[in-house]
This record gives structure tokens, C-alpha cells and sequence, in this order.
């Protein structure tokens, strides 16, 4: 009787396993599909938001231009002030905005990924004083006063600048310091923009026009000047969403990452391309703007998550928010109106100071 009632017992057993098994992967697939769901609803309303940034934009300033006006400009423009300065002189600024905050997240984001230093952003490791003093030197060296003739300038200084502080925190190997590279980027950048702003004073005249600009201005009346950065920045957010995936494999480490067939090399390179592209048009356009690219990048990773794909997809929408909004502020602040990289670094140096003192920050 025992060895009849003994192999009873196994399949029993067995199908209680099976059950358990299939019990928690049923529950796995539900937590993937409700954060899923969860993190599209986040990009949604991060989508409404930013529509609505973009009508305070358009609406808010020295004179404020009801929504409903603002609306009528572009359903049914006419030969009237509110709508000449709603078109010539607001929708410029606000799709400037919309294209340097999107270039200054991304590049940000790409940044902490590639380096895995949390503190990294196009400003901090002196990516943007390095296209500004190029700037500098084309204006005040070649005498090259437009857009389209700096633009390339600002390119070079980047990429210059992005390999000189690679290799002073690597200290020429390969072999990635957070803190060095950190270290490496402030005192770069502090260097060209004190050598930049002395040749600024040299020759006023030359550079009057760029005061602003220096500072980080969104202050753009032309259409153009925005038509001449877009293309650039998008061929560098096509390429950052190219490596996108690789990304997700350099946060592992580069023995696990190489291990798990990962081109590491390649996504640096095409990385560093793609930050080159976004921080020198957007520098280029707006000014050196701060703090954006460090601010942003973290508040997509704490609300989505550590996946590289669901953070450029958030920073993609966060990031013209928070320049936009900056912007508006800056307009009504003060008598006149305040550079929107002053507001930047008023909300980004507290938010850098908060992150430096905590003991654990946000995984890469």
C-alpha cells in the first residue's frame, strides 16, 4: 500500500510547483504591462504639459496675449499688433526653446549614460564653454557674425573640448573616473569661458550683440536662426536613439556589457557624435544654458525608471518644459526681463548641491 499511494504523491507535488511557477510569472507579465501602461500615461501628460508651456510661451511677456488670441494667430492670422508679435517674435523664441531644452536633456542624458557619472552634463564638464569660446574665436578672430558661419565653430569647440576632458579624467586610459571626469570638466570650462570673456571686453563692439547670448538667451526673433540648428539636432537625436539600446548594456559595465554582445566602442563613439551635434547647435542658438541636461535625465530616471529608452523618451518632453517655463519666468521676474540662464542656474545649482550630498545617487 505505501509504494501504491507513493508515486501519487510526486505528481502532485509537481503540479503544485507548476501551479506556483506560472502564478508568478502571471504576476511578472502584469507588473511589466501595469508599469508599462504606466510610464505611457507619464509621457502623455508630459505631452499636455509641454503644450501648455508652449502656449504661456507665446501668451506671456511684456504684453500678455490671451489664449484664445494666441490660438486665432495661428487659425486665422491677421494684420493686427497681437498677432505680429505672437508670430515674428514669440513663436520663434518658443520653438527655439522647444529644440535647445529637447538638445540640452538629450545630450545630458547621453552623457551620464556614456560616463556613468551622475553629475555629467554638457555644462559641468565644459562641453558648452568649449563651443562658446569657439564662438568667441570665430567672431572676434575670423569676424564670422552669422549663425550659419559659427555653427561650426561651435562643432568643433565641442568635440574639442569633450576629448580633452575624456582624456584628462581617464588620465589616458580607459578607464572612466566620475569624480576626475567631473573635476576635469569645471576647471575646462571655467579656463575657456574666463579666456572667452576676456576677449569679449578686448573688442565690445564686436561682440555687443552676443551679451545675452553669453549668458543663455532664448531671445530670438528670426525663424531662421531656428531652421539653421534644427537640422543638427536632428541628426544628433536620430543618432542618439540609434545607440539608445547599447546604452542600456554600458550601465552594466563594459566586461558584462562586451560579455553580453554589446558594441561599447561604437557606442561611445556614435554617443559622443550625437553630443557634439546637440550641445554645439544648441549653444550656438541659445547660449551656454546650464543645468538642463543634469536636472532632467534624473527626474526621468526616478519617475521611469533605469531604462535608457524610457528616460530619452521622458527627457524628450521634460526638458523644453523646464526651459520654457524658465523662460516665462524670466520675462515677468523682473522689470525688463531675465536671461533663462539665470533662472536655470538658480533652480539647477540647489538641485546639483542637493545631489553632491546624497550618499546614494540614482542608479546608471
Amino acid at each position: 500500500m505505501p509504494h501504491a499511494t507513493a508515486p501519487a504523491a510526486h505528481p502532485q507535488n509537481g503540479e503544485l510547483s507548476g501551479t506556483a511557477l506560472s502564478a508568478d510569472s502571471a504576476a511578472a507579465r502584469s507588473g511589466v504591462v501595469l508599469k508599462s501602461r504606466w510610464r505611457v500615461s507619464f509621457l502623455a501628460v508630459s505631452a499636455v504639459i509641454l503644450l501648455g508651456a508652449s502656449l504661456l510661451s507665446l501668451g506671456v511677456g511684456s504684453k500678455f496675449i490671451p489664449a484664445a488670441t494666441v490660438l486665432d494667430a495661428f487659425t486665422n492670422p491677421q494684420d493686427i499688433a497681437d498677432h505680429a508679435i505672437i508670430l515674428q517674435n514669440r513663436l520663434p523664441r518658443t520653438l527655439m526653446g522647444i529644440a535647445v531644452g529637447v538638445a540640452l536633456g538629450v545630450a545630458g542624458a547621453l552623457i551620464q549614460a556614456i560616463t556613468r557619472n551622475p553629475l555629467a552634463d554638457p555644462g559641468i564638464l565644459g562641453v558648452n564653454a568649449g563651443a562658446s569660446f569657439a564662438i568667441v574665436i570665430a567672431i572676434g578672430v575670423f569676424r564670422i557674425g552669422s549663425l550659419s558661419g559659427y555653427i561650426w565653430f561651435a562643432f568643433a569647440g565641442a568635440i574639442l573640448t569633450t576629448a580633452a576632458v575624456y582624456l584628462i579624467g581617464t588620465s589616458g586610459r580607459n578607464v572612466v573616473n566620475p569624480i576626475r571626469l567631473t573635476l576635469a570638466g569645471v576647471a575646462l570650462g571655467a579656463v575657456l569661458t574666463g579666456i572667452g570673456s576676456g576677449l569679449t571686453l578686448l573688442n565690445p563692439k564686436a561682440f555687443d550683440h552676443l551679451r545675452s547670448w553669453s549668458i543663455g538667451s532664448l531671445d530670438t526673433r528670426s525663424i531662421e536662426a531656428v531652421a539653421t540648428v534644427a537640422p543638427f539636432m536632428g541628426v544628433g537625436l536620430l543618432i542618439a536613439l540609434f545607440c539608445v539600446r547599447g546604452l542600456n548594456a554600458v550601465a552594466l559595465g563594459d566586461d558584462l556589457a562586451t560579455s553580453l554582445g554589446a558594441n561599447v566602442n561604437r557606442t561611445r563613439i556614435l554617443g559622443v557624435v550625437a553630443i557634439t551635434l546637440l550641445s554645439g547647435a544648441a549653444t550656438a542658438g541659445a547660449g551656454a544654458i546650464g543645468f538642463v541636461g543634469l536636472m532632467i535625465p534624473h527626474v526621468a530616471r526616478w519617475i521611469v525608471g533605469p531604462d535608457q529608452r524610457w528616460i530619452m523618451a521622458s527627457t524628450v518632453l521634460l526638458s523644453p518644459i523646464l526651459l520654457l517655463l524658465s523662460d516665462v519666468v524670466g520675462r515677468i521676474a523682473v522689470p525688463g526681463e531675465l536671461q533663462v540662464g539665470v533662472v536655470t542656474a538658480f533652480i539647477g545649482a540647489p538641485v546639483l548641491i542637493a545631489l553632491a550630498r546624497r550618499r546614494k545617487v540614482s542608479g546608471l
